[in-house]
Order: structure tokens, then sequence, then C-alpha cells
């Protein structure tokens, strides 16, 4: 063989084991390198590890920004300046609780107080840190204190209709101890929190163990192989290992909000945070009330109720509740969204709008399909105590969609 044949042989395979080398050499740090590395928060008793979804803006930085606004996802914060929606200055931070006590709220530089006073005595009963926020404000919101690792809410909380102070819903006017907060009070305001003892009647809880606020996982499952996944393959626009919910059936995309916004559920032997999207919800607990009478529901907490006794969801096989919500955005008061979806299903040649409301009124409220056909209603259930001998009805919109004289 001729000595040149031999040098372009000797080069080739040269020259191909070196490609190799960096070939193979590139994979590992695309699979163990810094570029992939996305570090846990939080991580599930089932193994599940979740990461921050502001890893997600960087593929999806819309979505992200819109969902930071929704109050899904401000449903349980770290407490501060900005979280905090009741006022600290003077004139706006006390709360009368009965002629013996006074509750101050007070900034300091450690954080945030409540310091309840008897009459006539200069020095607090206590000083409560109020370290978490749960409620985004919308209606108002509540505050939890950290005692070590127990965790208590705290007596006073926020009515966002009267932007004051008041005493918590349920709690006696009087001053009271600070109430347990079990896993199960958690399970609705948060994506994951892990309770220490391994009870769900305690309410001790590993407290750098923790996803705040509804999040992307929530409804999405853990995001870190799909992350991990997509950062390696940037060409596959596919999205790979994560929950779509085209893909889940109609009662699993209802048991997802259903878990939340079902009303009182009668609990089986499984832990709060035990279901997961794409679960069935009948496996883990069952409605605490005759699905035969759900019309006569409170509008407080149980929209999933209401919509199931609704013509529009009876008539429909395919309705759900992203049907008309976007979770991903805040749409409260949108009006002109909502009644767009209505008009989606209701303005067709197969099933035209023939509303019988009287037709002036009906202009004064510009159509707006909502204001009549799912009014607010006064809850039976959430009331607001002012005095001793007074309590105020919490307005909420009814999900029982129909029609209404009284509005009309």
């Amino acid at each position: 063989m001729p000595k040149n044949i031999k040098y372009i042989i000797i080069k080739g395979i040269i020259i191909s084991v070196i490609v190799g080398y960096f070939v193979v050499l590139k994979k590992e740090a695309n699979t163990t390198g810094e570029y992939i590395d996305i570090p846990t928060i939080a991580t599930h008793i089932n193994g599940m590890e979740f990461i921050n979804s502001a890893t997600c803006i960087e593929c999806h930085a819309q979505i992200v920004e819109d969902h930071y606004k929704t109050a899904h996802y401000n449903s349980l914060q770290l407490a501060n300046k900005r979280t905090i929606k009741g006022s600290f200055k003077n004139g706006k931070n006390t709360l009368v609780l009965n002629d013996k006590v006074t509750f101050n709220f007070v900034e300091k530089d450690s954080g945030f107080y409540q310091e309840p006073k008897f009459k006539d005595q200069n020095t607090p009963f206590y000083s409560a840190k109020m370290d978490l926020v749960v409620g985004s404000g919308t209606k108002g919101q509540s505050y939890l204190m950290w005692n070590n690792n127990d965790l208590f809410q705290l007596q006073a909380s926020y009515f966002t209709p009267t932007d004051s102070w008041i005493n918590s819903p349920g709690a006696l006017n009087q001053l009271s101890p600070a109430r347990p907060v079990i896993e199960r009070c958690l399970e609705c305001h948060t994506t994951y929190a892990q309770n220490i003892s391994g009870s769900k009647n305690r309410n001790q809880f590993h407290r750098n163990n923790w996803v705040y606020g509804i999040d992307c996982q929530r409804c999405h499952g853990s995001v870190k192989e799909h992350v991990i996944y997509h950062k390696q393959n940037p060409e596959d626009k596919i999205a790979k290992h994560i929950i779509k919910h085209a893909s889940l059936s109609r009662q699993q995309r209802l048991d997802a909000c259903a878990l939340c916004h079902s009303g009182l559920r009668t609990k089986t032997t499984e832990r709060a945070f035990s279901f997961w999207i794409g679960d069935t919800l009948r496996k883990f607990s069952f409605l605490d009330y005759d699905e035969a009478s759900l019309n006569e529901l409170d509008v407080h907490g149980n929209q999933y109720g209401l919509l199931l006794a609704s013509k529009c969801f009876t008539k429909s096989t395919s309705l759900d509740c992203t049907t008309c919500h976007n979770p991903h955005k805040k749409e409260r008061d949108n009006f002109a969204s909502f009644n767009q979806k209505c008009l989606n299903c209701h303005s067709t040649n197969s099933n035209p709008i023939n509303c019988s409301g009287d037709q002036n009124e009906i202009a004064k409220m510009n159509n707006n399909c909502i204001q009549c056909h799912m009014p607010l209603v006064k809850s039976k259930t959430m009331k607001i105590p002012f005095t001793e001998n007074e309590e105020v009805s919490v307005d909420i919109r009814t999900h029982l969609i129909g029609i209404y004289k009284e509005v009309n």
C-alpha cells in the first residue's frame, strides 16, 4: 500500500477519534454541566422534585409573568410590606376587638407584628410576628406565625372590601389562642408543604421544604425533567416530560380544580398533598353532601358543585373549568372576556341567544351575561364579624349558571 494512502487512512482514523471524543464530551457536558444544573427547592415525600417556577421564564416568559399576577399564585406568600395588604399607618393600624382589647399592627426592623393590648395597659399582651400571608387580597387575607416549626393562624385578618383589619372569620370576639394550622388547611393555598410529625392532625412543618402559592407544578406535575430535556434538546418543540391538560379526561381536568373548589369533603386515609394532577379524586376523598341537591350549595368554596348543577354543564359533554377560565392569567372582573366565553356557545345557528329578560335592563347592563346569570350572592357560611352582635356576609359570584329574576 502506498505511503500516502496509509497516511490518509491513519489521519482519517485520528480525526474520527478526536471528533468522537468531543461529541461524547459535549453530550456529557449537556448531561452534567452547569448549564442544566436545575436546583431543587423542595422534595415531595413521594420523591417528586420541585424547582423554582422562575426557571420556566426562559421559554415561557409571558405565561409565567401573567401567572405571577393570579390569585392562585399569590394564595400563600412570605409576609412583607408588599404582600401584606393591611395598613401599618397611624389611624389605620388598629382593631378594636371588644371594650377590653385593642389590636395594634406594628412595623419593626425585624418584620410585621400583631400586638393586642388590654384597656389602660401600655405593654402588649403579646407580640406575634406575621410570617406568612394566606390569601391574595381579593377578598381578604389571614396571617400565619411560626413558633419554631409549629405553624399557627393569628387572630386578626384583613378584609379588602372595607380596607380594614378584622377579627378572623370564625374567631371568638375575645382574645383567643392562635389556631394550629394543619396540612389540610394548607393544601388549597400552596403547592407543597411537608409535615414533620407524620400526623395529619399536627401543625409541625419542615420550614425549608415548601413551594409557596399554587404554581406551575401543581397543575403540570414536576417540571424538572421537562426543563432538563428541553435544555438538552432545544430543537425539539414538542413538550416532553410534562402533564398536558389536553391529554387528561374531562373528569381528570375537573378533579384538578375540585380538590379545592368542591366544598367540604369526606376524607379517606390519604394525606393532604397526596392527590396529584391526573389522579382520580374519588380515591382520595368524597363529596360531603348529596349530589342530588347541588343547587342548594353555598356559593363559598364550591364552584365545582354549583357548576355541575348548571344546565350549561349537564347539556355539554366537554365543558369544564378551563372552558371559561385561563389559569395562567388574572381574569377577575374581565367581564368582556367571560361574556365572550358565553357567546362562543350561545351564538351559533344551532344554539342562538334567546334572552327573555327586560330589554331595557339588558341594555343598561351592557349585555353583561355574567352579571345576570352568575350574579354576586351573599354567602351563608363566609361571614365577617364586625361587632359582638353583627356579622356581614361576603358577596361571592355564584357558579350556578341560571336565570335570576331578582337580578334582572
